[in-house]
């Protein structure tokens, strides 16, 4: 957008520049942003005010919204990259682990909301938001981009009874520290209480109002009194003192305490609560497994088209657009704003838009507030001339002391197409059947392409109070001719019972009107305009003139988006898909505000291909992953961020393009791709290297040049020992050298080494000395040099023996737990082979994986299978002259004077020290089946439990590391069939502890009659 300069200084700090509209995160920011009076979307209208009680007396539904983000989140391993916000919660209503009503009612409220635009897991995330700020507190940051997840996740919701050690082993799984544990925990329980309900023996039915004691004093608001109220002594917070304590339930104190209030103390002042607060919700929400891109954070638009259709008038004479232009008044008081004019272009670009010229003025006629900002509406009801039509617009903010702003979406326009478009007077939908009517307009110069409707409509799903989303699609059938276009329809039954929260996407090729509701559709279609002229438009694109005007700011024309078939030497091929957890091109990746088709070919210079996706992003390679496939053209409908004009692909879309350029070789059609040069003049190659933080790996001199290639960085370090390229490991080094594409030199952070053949091997070796800067790990090359003459190795490469060791070969990681080696295992930012032998000395098998692990083992693995050499290509991190494995990848060794020993199958240990084995049991809701005394452990194992619980009748292992004991069972632990206690000790790859919500239990010999022993032991008593 382009703003006046007075007004830009007036707002400086103020605002940021709008995203380019229309973007993918348009209805969430509408959800987020538009909560009460003019187009509301009342999302936030069960939590604001924070008082609401909407599903009855003692329930504040803003708390359950953010104990809902919580609960979806609290499964979360970040270790291996699963969980995290990704609304599974919606089918672990009934695991035990999630009681109570307000889990259901918060996904019930915000299932209308979840469209393919906004996900049930971003409504979570964007529930914190709402219901934190709702209640006073700080405005949490939201960015969107999450997944759902299709089945339940994990267990592993913190529970009242865990010892503090459980708590941190389960706050580290997430991916919080001890510290933000505690923050966590005071920030999601300043508004709220417990219900006696779900809690019934720690606040009795009938103790308190309502049924729910609050946990602090303010309980609809969030502030710090959670804190100041508990470190004064004050509290009545039901988990910190009262019947808790007794039941050793005191949750909340266990947290706060285990630092010894250190960071309770730290959040005792309003300002720290908030900042803390804003900080570490933000963390819980961005929670989300590595596959998963979040966007920005979601900031108002300042100037936003909302609602915008095109529709053939009723006598079918004129196009009428209607809609919305939002303003944002948050910094611009609406009485300073006299008005806005809307200028638009024609079908072609120009400015020739009938007799009613291509300008328009529009009056507020509304207003409409979110919980931080207000907005002004103006309606739009213009006819556009048939005959002309439009493609795009700015908005013209004309204010009361006579100046203007003209916002031109950030230079490219706010484009509206009218080469297809919902026709909405002949659709209709009756919401009581579903039974549906879709009809288009399609401009005549397109009516022999096909066109579709894709409908995105919501069906119940067994087993969660969310439905499913489903996607069907219709082929229209060409109808009736009315001037320059020609209607299509297509008439269906929406399943499911939801069809007015359906969505339509109307494609001719590859125009489309996207993402329209079917709540804008009445109940009975209209009959259709009567033309007895049939034309087709001729589309020429006008030559834009630079006419002056009287306003203080001016936008130049801008040419409407459109698709480039041919750029330089490749020409368009299609949309491309991505494939699942892939890339479809994965030779060199680039991404940066300001992309354009033009910068991402000269990116890709060489590539037989690229593609641009989602806006910002760019790929190159010399071939297409398999699991990619063609898309519709449709699909790929987002602007470049730095060319409104051009498309640059869509979400998990790529604009793809092809080399014509005619190839040297007869025997292939690739295109030639970068090598790595194992030698040049008198340098040879050591590998990829990474920089120091803070510092340079090579500090003697520097050169950059937009003609860089490896001869003339290698000229240039002439006179030292070692040069590298720059914009780890060897595939981190892809980008190629700007004065020759056909060689790589480094990338960001990591440089392509070179060292002078008369030179010794380098020492690479990982300091961890403490420094006046603090601990330093890095790389550091000594710059010796040698008397020996051998030849130095090019590069990194496989060492056959480690004495007693021999090279296996590459081997792939078990599919399944435990790993391809599981006896012992160590890590270290100096690994080298040697280390990893001596370390596994003993044992027939050691193997090295992702350059610093290393794995022990008698056997491997049945699941474990063999992999090509080349994917075990990383260099180790203490020498980077010699391989250590890869991405799940063992470079294997054995030593084979040593007898390979079968891997034991799991089993349940029929004895453990005194205790013989009892049976599995499950965790009672709400309470603990063993609550003597607990503790969880990295390396738990049966023995070391019941070594723990001696003095007790009972112990028993669940979760894999955790430990519990008792002299009883609770009443309400049934017994569960042995099968269910099947995960393995974390201890120990060859018995079982539990599984989840399920105990491993074993009672003590002296409190087990004669025949359970002698039964144990295969004699019948």
């Amino acid at each position: 957008m382009k703003l006046q300069a007075a007004l830009l200084v007036a707002l400086l700090g103020l605002t940021t520049a709008d995203p380019t509209w229309p973007a993918e995160t348009d209805e969430l920011e509408e959800i987020m942003f538009q909560t009460t009076s003019t187009r509301s979307r009342k999302f936030a209208d069960s939590v604001s005010p924070c008082t609401n009680q909407p599903s009855g007396p003692g329930r504040h539904n803003a708390a359950e919204w953010l104990r809902t983000a919580f609960h979806d989140m609290a499964t979360a391993n970040t270790a291996r990259g699963t969980g995290g916000i990704d609304a599974s919660l919606q089918y672990e209503l009934n695991n035990g682990e999630n009681t109570g009503p307000g889990f259901g009612t918060t996904l019930t409220f915000m299932s209308p909301y979840m469209t393919k635009k906004s996900s049930m897991a971003d409504l979570i995330a964007l529930g914190v938001y709402i219901s934190v700020r709702a209640c006073g507190g700080p405005a949490v940051p939201f960015r969107a981009g999450r997944r759902d997840a299709t089945t339940a996740g994990a267990v592993g919701v913190p529970q009242p009874q865990n010892a503090i050690s459980i708590f941190r082993t389960q706050f580290d799984r997430m991916g919080f520290s001890p510290q933000e544990m505690i923050q966590v925990t005071a920030c999601g329980h300043t508004i709220g209480g417990v219900h006696s309900a779900e809690f019934p023996d720690i606040i009795p039915a009938g103790t308190a109002t309502n049924g729910q004691i609050a946990l602090d004093s303010s309980v609809a608001v969030f502030d710090n009194k959670i804190v100041t109220e508990y470190l004064d002594g004050t509290t009545q917070n039901p988990l910190v003192v009262g019947r808790a304590v007794g039941l050793n339930k005191h949750s909340d104190f266990k947290v706060y305490n285990s630092d010894r209030n250190v960071t309770m103390q730290a959040m005792a002042s309003a300002a720290a609560f908030n900042e803390v607060c804003k900080t570490v919700l933000q963390k819980m929400i961005d929670v989300v497994p590595p596959s998963v891109t979040l966007t920005a954070p979601l900031e108002p638009y300042q100037v936003k088209p909302v609602g915008l259709q095109l529709t053939l008038s009723t006598q079918g004479t004129v196009i009428e657009l209607t809609g919305f232009i939002r303003i944002r008044t948050t910094n611009v008081p609406l009485t300073s704003i006299a008005g806005l004019t809307i200028n638009y272009k024609a079908r072609n670009g120009g400015n020739d838009c009938g007799s009613s010229g291509c300008s328009f003025p529009l009056t507020v006629q509304g207003v409409g507030r979110g919980l931080d900002d207000s907005f002004a509406w103006f309606p739009i009801a213009r006819n556009v001339p048939l005959a002309s039509g439009i493609s795009s617009f700015t908005v013209t903010e004309r204010r009361t002391d006579g100046t203007s702003t003209v916002y031109d979406n950030n230079g490219a326009s706010y484009p509206i197409q009218d080469a297809v478009f919902l026709q909405r007077y002949q659709s209709c939908l009756l919401q009581s059947s579903g039974v549906t009517t879709l009809t288009a307009a399609v401009r005549n110069d397109r009516a022999e392409l096909p066109v579709r409707a894709i409908v995105s409509y919501k069906t119940t799903q067994t087993g969660s109070v969310v439905p499913a989303l489903n996607t069907l699609t219709l082929e229209l059938t060409r109808g009736p001719c009315i001037g320059p276009y020609t209607l299509f329809s297509a008439s269906t039954t929406i399943p499911g019972g939801r069809s007015v929260e359906a969505t339509f996407d109307i494609l001719s090729g590859d125009r489309v009107d996207a993402f329209k509701k079917a709540n804008i559709l009445g109940g009975t279609c209209q009959s259709r305009p009567v033309s007895n002229v049939c034309n087709t438009p001729v589309i020429t694109s006008a030559v834009p003139s630079a006419t002056s005007t009287t306003m203080t700011t001016i936008s130049s024309p801008a040419p409407s988006i459109y698709r480039r078939q041919t750029m330089g030497s490749y020409t368009l091929v299609s949309c491309w898909s991505e494939p699942p957890a892939a890339r479809a091109l994965t030779g060199a990746s680039f991404a940066y505000d300001g992309m354009t088709l033009d910068s991402c070919l000269s990116n890709c210079t060489g590539f037989n291909y690229w593609g641009t996706e989602y806006g910002r992003e760019c790929y190159c390679g010399d071939a297409l992953h398999s699991g990619s496939a063609a898309a519709p053209l449709a699909d790929c409908g987002m602007p470049c961020s730095g060319d409104g004009t051009q498309y640059c692909g869509g979400g998990n879309r790529i604009e793809l393009y092809r080399t014509t350029a005619t190839k040297t070789s007869t025997s292939t059609t690739a295109a030639p791709g970068p090598t790595r040069v194992p030698s040049v003049g008198r340098f040879v190659r050591v590998g990829c290297q990474t920089d120091n933080t803070g510092a340079r790996a090579l500090s003697g001199a520097t050169t950059a040049g937009d003609d860089m290639t490896l001869d003339k960085c290698a000229a240039f370090c002439s006179a030292f020992n070692y040069f590298g390229t720059d914009p780890a490991p060897v595939e981190e080094c892809n980008m190629r050298c700007a004065g020759n594409p056909l060689q790589f030199c480094g990338d960001g952070n990591r440089l392509e080494l070179y060292r002078a053949s008369a030179a010794s091997s380098a020492t690479l070796a990982s300091s961890t000395a403490a420094t006046t800067g603090g601990a330093e790990s890095s790389v550091r090359l000594s710059e010796a040099t040698s008397s020996s003459s051998a030849p130095s190795p090019t590069g990194p490469s496989p060492v056959p023996t480690v004495s007693p060791f021999t090279l296996v070969g590459c081997q792939a990681e078990a599919t399944s737990v435990p790993r391809a080696l599981s006896a012992k295992s160590t890590t270290s930012n100096s690994m080298t082979l040697a280390d990893c032998a001596a370390f596994c000395t003993g044992y027939r098998y050691f193997g090295t994986e992702y350059a610093a692990e290393c794995y022990c083992g008698n056997s491997l693995h049945a699941s474990s299978s063999v992999a090509p050499l080349d994917d075990c290509a990383m260099p180790c991190a203490g020498d980077p002259l010699t391989h250590c494995g890869g991405p799940n990848r063992l470079t294997l060794y054995e030593d084979p004077a040593r007898a390979s020993t079968p891997p034991r199958e799991p089993r349940q240990p029929a004895f453990a020290g005194d205790f013989v084995w009892f049976g599995c049991r499950t965790e009672p809701a709400g309470a603990r089946a063993l609550s003597g005394k607990e503790r969880a452990a990295d390396d738990m194992t049966n023995e070391s439990c019941a070594a723990f619980c001696e003095g007790f009748a009972m112990f028993g292992t669940e979760y894999g590391r955790e430990c519990f004991c008792g002299d009883e069972l609770h009443a309400g632990a049934a017994e569960a069939p042995e099968e269910q206690c099947s995960m393995l000790c974390a201890g120990a790859d060859d018995e079982f502890c539990g599984n989840g919500n399920r105990l491993s239990v074993a009672k003590h010999m002296a409190a087990s009659c004669p025949s359970e022993i002698l039964e144990l032991n295969g004699v019948e008593g």
